[in-house]
């Protein structure tokens, strides 16, 4: 099947009614936020980046999950053929690439806990899935924010981890190498970001 922004849609809406929450919004704000920095990234595609944005939490369609949602998400994919959108299921994640680094609790079974171990340890990334990795870090469900306002969000819900720093760091790290590709700051691509962060 290809992926397309008529399949991503059906998919995330179809995804909503079998488990309902604010992830469907943050998702959809994530999808914006890769489609307005790609569009000033010469190297990535706006429409292949707002589809990555817009499926990589596609795996909470199985219901509420910690962990589990990353390689749900990726299975999920994968049998629509849609390889680098699975990656991206899992990645967006892992901005460090060790699976020691999650704030998640792996609600796997061992054999997926080792295939995500796997996985990532040997995933080659590309700006696309550290696009996701920082704009997951620049949405929450009512709009963009500032990424310290989302790392505060995150950790009052899944506790400080001791990678929970390194993690923050890294995300900056990314934030630093798209400013350099779009030539601002990222902030200034997205709507309405001061107001959300500050309300």
């Amino acid at each position: 099947m290809e992926l397309n922004k008529q399949n991503a849609e059906m998919a995330l809406q179809e995804a909503s009614k079998s488990n309902p929450g604010v992830w469907v919004d943050h998702s959809r704000y994530v999808a914006w936020a890769c489609e307005k920095i790609a569009l000033h990234c010469k190297h990535l595609s706006a429409e292949q980046a707002y589809l990555f944005g817009l499926l990589h939490d596609i795996g909470r369609y199985a219901g509420v999950s910690s962990e589990k949602h990353l390689i749900d998400g990726y299975r999920y994919c994968m049998e629509r053929g849609w390889k680098k959108a699975a990656q991206i299921c899992i990645s967006h994640a892992f901005m460090i690439q060790d699976v020691d680094t999650s704030i998640g609790v792996f609600d796997v079974s061992d054999d997926e806990y080792l295939f995500m171990k796997e996985f990532v340890a040997n995933a080659v990334y590309d700006d696309y899935d550290r696009l996701v990795q920082l704009c997951d870090s620049l949405a929450l469900p009512t709009g963009f924010c500032f990424l310290e306002k989302r790392f505060v969000d995150v950790t009052i819900r899944y506790g400080v981890h001791p990678a929970t720093v390194d993690r923050w760091k890294k995300i900056l790290e990314i934030k630093e190498l798209f400013e350099k590709q779009t030539g601002c700051s990222v902030y200034t691509l997205l709507p309405g970001i001061v107001e959300n962060s500050f309300c």
